[in-house]
């Protein structure tokens, strides 16, 4: 019986071997950003890393923004001062500019889930200072609509993968999205906080593990921080001890020249 078990893994194994060199024959893998082919499903091309711009100290201590010059610990951003967000801290991974873009769109909409192993390691870089060993992850929601549309949702994705790199605690359906909101694109500030508001709420199943909890909020775009906020103040109003926010990609006020 173990003999037999064992050479059906092993032929079981072949099997899946042979078809992924077959349909990479046909479909050679490509770089999500250049169309370049790669090594492997997953994989960047040279040129598609060159691209992408990473975001590293400083940065204000709130939200994450990149600045041109230290300021100092502990420095906060124009907009912070004049609208705190409800998240304690929120970090981010790259600049969201057109490769990071095509990067994401990819990883959504087209299907390119092989890539959340490589943009969990961008994400447990940015975060390291946000995640400890009593850390939560929980990603932002999609509604039941969109779900069901996209059979998955991209931020539950990469905190599974960022919660299998880093040992981080996980809970996937801690939030739920009370309705269907319309795109937060091209909204102004005030109407993306409108869209948002009372949109999202504690799935009560998970109300116990939250409460007490410290919370890292996971998306895959930050752009005014409008849906990470509403979502940290369901989380807070659950009884979370703290709410932070590691993104993906998020937008550089003032462009590329802030950096």
């Amino acid at each position: 019986m173990g003999r037999g078990t064992g050479a059906a893994r092993v032929a079981g194994d072949f099997i899946r071997h042979a078809a992924v060199r077959a349909l990479d024959l046909i479909l050679p893998p490509a770089c999500p950003i250049t169309g370049e082919r790669v090594e492997k499903p997953g994989f960047l091309s040279a040129k598609g890393w060159a691209q992408i711009k990473f975001i590293d100290d400083p940065v204000c201590a709130r939200c994450g923004v990149p600045f041109a010059h230290e300021y100092g610990e502990g420095f906060e951003c124009a907009a912070c001062i004049a609208e705190p967000p409800s998240f304690a801290r929120a970090r981010a991974a790259v600049v969201y500019d057109d490769a990071s873009r095509k990067l994401i769109v990819g990883f959504k909409h087209s299907d390119r889930t092989e890539l959340a192993g490589l943009l969990a390691q961008w994400l447990a870089r940015a975060g390291a200072p946000l995640i400890r060993a009593e850390t939560i992850l929980v990603p932002t929601p999609l509604h039941p609509r969109r779900l069901l549309a996209r059979r998955f949702n991209q931020a539950g994705l990469l905190a599974a993968a960022l919660a299998e790199k880093t040992g981080a605690g996980l809970i996937l359906d801690g939030l739920k999205r009370l309705r269907a909101t319309p795109p937060q694109q091209g909204l102004t500030r005030p109407a993306r906080r409108d869209n948002v508001a009372g949109a999202f709420a504690v799935n009560e199943a998970r109300r116990g593990a939250i409460g007490g909890a410290s919370i890292l909020l996971i998306d895959d775009v930050l752009t005014t921080g409008e849906t990470l906020s509403a979502c940290a103040r369901a989380l807070r109003k659950a009884g979370a001890a703290s709410v932070d926010a590691l993104v993906l990609a998020r937008t550089v006020r003032g462009g590329l020249e802030a950096l």
